[in-house]
């Protein structure tokens, strides 16, 4: 026979913060630095989702530059998600340990196609065994027209490189830089192997942007997403190239399926943060956080493209999986991520306060200039294509990237889970953190909490009706912006 909980399940619609005495003069005196699991700190509590329409390596730039960080969807082959974690680990950092290199033997126009790919100005080139012989600027190419000439021909040679050895510390590096007027500072091993790369641009980033979430190298962290089935592959490559930490992207994570690969992995990788869900209730938090999760995901259902709970009648209201995850989590370390369900700035202060040390953001973010969506204008205003990862197109579009045939049983059999929709365009992501995170600093400074943890201890909730909703929101006005 069926069991009905007595607990009544709630939203963060169904609550509000209930506002304290409080001793902060103002929002600026809040801190909003959290743990996005075990080991890793943010300065900000937002993730963007794994989703194909929120992020790829822009997002997770953007994301990683304001203090937070973007999870790389698991939708693309191997190599692509590779390549989008390389995109974000070699944009900013003080060293790049895996400079893009070229043989020496390439000619010019194939050279130019590697570097607009690359996005670079500048390649190092490499003989037999990592050798440093050179390097090759746009001052070396500039002019040349005979694209069917071997780079060799034109790179700087390796006698004329002013040099450093691996290990170098930042000041020591910018000295040399200033010194001989350099942009580039290819690092270099005993026995002349290339170690890394040093510009000045990148150590100029690093000390100008204090709050973004970079590694202990200097460089943005990122997460990517991988499945349960057949992906060690996938896993070992993401690890390979650097990724911070693994998302086990699934939409029922309290299963036998999501433990084992949780153990997999941290046995494989015991120093590769680990990210387990999604959950929703307290039993799914405490088996895999024995199973050896560093954080835990927590949602089924409330996502602005989900129907998980029209189409099979699964879920839990977000509000009060968030507290009962957490509260099972307490004492171990394990940090929450509150994924989906935010509309407004004030969800990430519910969310946040409930016991959650992340927020994870799909819809919000899927209308933003650096997420992948396609942009229309309809009747007069802009939107974004945004798309739940259950929907039938990402399904199809699944299906088609792995190569599976495409058999018209295989597309009836199907039941979306999710949704495609139009999100309003909200200009750039660093402008919607700000408003999130604004909200989140009032929410706080309401509470007296300067920091997260105090959030946790001092917030007490109140339930509302429907109309204390109505209430909650502009009335008995006609809004103009």
């Amino acid at each position: 026979m069926a069991e009905i909980l007595s607990e009544e399940g709630l939203t963060y619609n169904d609550v509000l913060l209930v506002p304290k005495r409080s001793g902060i003069l103002s929002r600026k005196d809040v801190s909003t630095e959290t743990k996005l699991s075990r080991n890793i700190k943010l300065s900000i509590p937002i993730i963007s989702a794994n989703m194909d329409t929120v992020t790829e390596s822009e997002m997770a730039i953007a994301m990683a530059r304001c203090g937070g960080i973007g999870i790389i969807h698991r939708f693309l082959t191997v190599e692509e998600e590779v390549a989008e974690v390389l995109r974000v680990k070699r944009l900013e950092a003080f060293s790049v340990e895996n400079p893009y290199i070229l043989s020496p033997e390439i000619t010019l126009g194939e050279a130019k196609e590697k570097m607009r790919e690359w996005g670079i100005s500048g390649v190092l080139v490499v003989g037999e065994d990592r050798i440093l012989i050179g390097i090759l600027t746009a001052r070396d190419v500039l002019f040349e027209t005979d694209n069917s000439k071997k780079i060799s021909e034109m790179m700087t040679p390796r006698e004329k490189l002013i040099t450093a050895p691996a290990g170098i510390r930042s000041e020591e590096a910018k000295a040399i830089l200033h010194k001989y007027r350099i942009e580039k500072l290819p690092l270099v091993s005993s026995d002349g192997k290339l170690a890394g790369l040093i510009t000045s641009k990148d150590i100029k980033k690093v000390e100008e942007n204090s709050l973004a979430a970079k590694d202990e190298k200097g460089r943005f962290r990122v997460g990517a997403a991988v499945g349960v089935k057949d992906d060690e592959e996938r896993v070992d490559a993401l690890v390979l190239a650097g990724v911070d930490v693994v998302v086990i992207d699934i939409a029922h994570g309290h299963s036998d399926l999501v433990i084992a690969e949780v153990r997999r992995i941290k046995s494989k990788y015991p120093n590769i943060e680990v990210i387990a869900g999604n959950i929703a209730t307290a039993e799914g938090a405490k088996d895999l956080i024995a199973a050896g999760a560093d954080a835990l995901k927590v949602g089924v259902g409330p996502g602005a493209f989900c129907t998980t709970r029209i189409v099979a009648g699964v879920g839990f209201p977000q509000l009060s999986a968030v507290l009962n995850c957490a509260r099972a989590a307490e004492g171990s370390g394990v940090p929450i991520i509150a994924d989906g369900g935010i509309q407004h700035p004030g969800d990430v202060a519910k969310a946040i306060a409930a016991g959650a040390s992340t927020v994870m953001v799909g819809a919000l973010l899927g209308g933003t200039d650096e997420a992948p969506g396609v942009t229309l204008i309809r009747n007069g205003r802009k939107y974004k294509i945004s798309r739940g990862m259950a929907s039938f197109g990402a399904n199809m579009n699944r299906r088609a990237g792995d190569g599976r045939p495409q058999d018209n049983s295989a597309v009836v059999e199907y039941v979306p889970e999710g949704v495609e929709a139009m999100v309003p365009y909200r200009g750039s992501v660093a402008e919607v953190l700000q408003q999130l995170i604004g909200g989140l600093r009032s929410g706080m400074s309401y509470s007296n909490a300067k920091t997260v943890a105090e959030l946790w201890q001092n917030a007490t909730f109140v339930r509302m009706t429907q109309a204390g909703l109505r209430e909650s929101h502009p009335h008995d006005v006609e809004v103009i912006q």
